[in-house]
């Protein structure tokens, strides 16, 4: 890692030794990495923490075409996936559960229906309401 001050959103050693079981290390073989995960994973939270646009990453951190493409990468390739049920089992474990959740809770609002209750199921909407609905956006936009 460089000599760059640390942002409030970078891993601690401690942290990124639980991270770094999961994140691929580079192919070997072929040309070299030119960033280290560490600093690619530390690129990824910075965006996620702060909220800023992947173009407005600082210019210390690795290019910001470079940690999106790891991103997209590691979101296909199911990295996040396993990292996320990784962390919460060692979360689990350090509170003295076991590793993987016994039950789970669905809430109602979390859950989607087809099912429509009240005059909507029964009641179908004109064609000319439709209409006057977007006449009307389109007139005051």
């Amino acid at each position: 890692m460089d000599t760059r001050a640390a942002y409030p959103s970078d891993l601690s050693h401690a942290e990124w030794a639980q991270v770094e079981r999961v994140i691929p290390a580079p192919k070997p073989g072929g040309r070299p990495a030119k960033h280290e995960r560490r600093e690619i994973v530390n690129g990824l939270l910075y965006v996620a923490r702060t909220g800023c646009q992947w173009r407005a990453m600082p210019h210390d951190l690795p290019p910001w075409a470079t940690v999106y493409w790891y991103f997209r990468i590691w979101k296909r390739d199911g990295t996040f996936d396993c990292l996320m049920d990784l962390l919460r089992g060692d979360a689990r474990r350090a509170a003295g559960r076991q590793r993987q959740p016994s039950a789970a809770i669905i809430d109602s609002q979390s859950v989607k229906t087809t099912e429509k209750g009240g005059p909507a199921a029964t009641t179908r909407a004109s064609r000319s309401t439709a209409a006057s609905g977007i006449s009307w956006w389109t007139r005051s936009a």
